[in-house]
């Protein structure tokens, strides 16, 4: 399975990002399909081999020089590529030293293009902003029941945009009284447990009863409206238009910074306040450490040296 883009002169085809397929999550093989045209793109433009070590140096080069992208941006995109070629090579596609030579192009230094961060890039969300949020949606349309579920799972179980899209509802479980969404998340084998609210558990029924009752069955929880969001379709829900669903409502309520990830930022900082290992298990995290420097965003409470001496 190859691929490229109309009319560049590559010498030789680059491997699908497809050919991952049922070993990394659908949107992950999204994401690398992005990024694989981004790079064929730069080589028809440059009249580069793709398959060269090369010119993914000078497509770093062209990245950190001609655009404006963050350090991990750029690290994301020479990640992709190089998973791509790798497999490529496992199947026979590419030879097995140009995998290599892919393998060695380093990455960029994100303290060399710590100015490129972006400052809202972490962006820390109180419980009444949440709350606020997840009550935006009118519960009176259908729309904004699918809104308040989508909304709900989002603050309350962690998952990452992706997981949260992906689910059926042949994932959502009890046990002992308290609901739980199985989700698989990046680099997992087996599902997770992530917790879910019982308001969220409440805000999903609510919307699958009324979509079933305009006529719509489907497996997948979230999905897709037609004619200006009158109409339900069983097509998924994209991460597209999950970001501008956040979005719009995060800027209803004042919160113009606001995006996806940080409902499970959100998620992570209020757990740790009550268990940092919880925290980390339902993040799906395999090292505390990510955890606590990535996802609890608190800050120093008042006065809270006042009574050491």
């Amino acid at each position: 399975m190859e691929y490229a883009a109309p009319a560049m002169p590559l010498g030789a085809r680059f491997p699908s990002p497809q050919l991952l397929a049922g070993r990394l999550a659908a949107a992950t093989v999204a994401k690398y399909t992005r990024d694989g045209r981004a790079y064929l793109r730069f080589c028809a433009n440059a009249s580069a081999p793709a398959l060269q070590a090369a010119t993914l140096r000078r497509w770093r080069t062209h990245l950190v020089e001609d655009t404006a992208l963050s350090p991990h941006t750029i690290n994301r995109r020479l990640a992709a590529v190089k998973r791509v070629v790798a497999e490529g090579a496992v199947q026979g596609l590419v030879e097995h030293t140009v995998a290599v030579a892919f393998a060695q192009v380093e990455g960029v230094s994100v303290a060399a293009l710590r100015h490129r961060l972006k400052a809202q890039a972490r962006v820390r969300i109180t419980p009444i902003q949440m709350r606020r949020l997840c009550e935006a949606p009118d519960p009176q349309t259908l729309l904004g029941r699918r809104d308040r579920a989508l909304l709900h799972t989002l603050a309350s179980s962690g998952g990452r945009l992706a997981e949260v899209l992906g689910l059926t509802s042949a994932q959502l479980t009890t046990r002992d009284g308290a609901c739980f969404v199985q989700v698989l998340g990046k680099r997992q084998r087996a599902p997770r447990e992530a917790p879910l609210s019982q308001e969220a558990a409440t805000a999903l029924a609510a919307w699958l009863t009324a979509r079933a009752q305009a006529g719509v069955v489907t497996d997948a929880i979230f999905t897709r409206f037609a004619t200006g969001g009158a109409v339900p379709t069983a097509q998924p829900l994209s991460p597209v238009s999950a970001w501008r669903l956040v979005r719009k409502y995060a800027l209803a309520c004042g919160l113009p910074h606001v995006k996806p990830h940080d409902f499970r930022r959100f998620v992570g900082t209020q757990l740790a306040r009550r268990d940092l290992r919880q925290a980390q298990h339902a993040l799906g995290h395999k090292r505390l450490e990510t955890t606590v420097q990535h996802y609890v965003l608190d800050t120093l409470q008042p006065g809270l040296t006042d009574d050491l001496y």
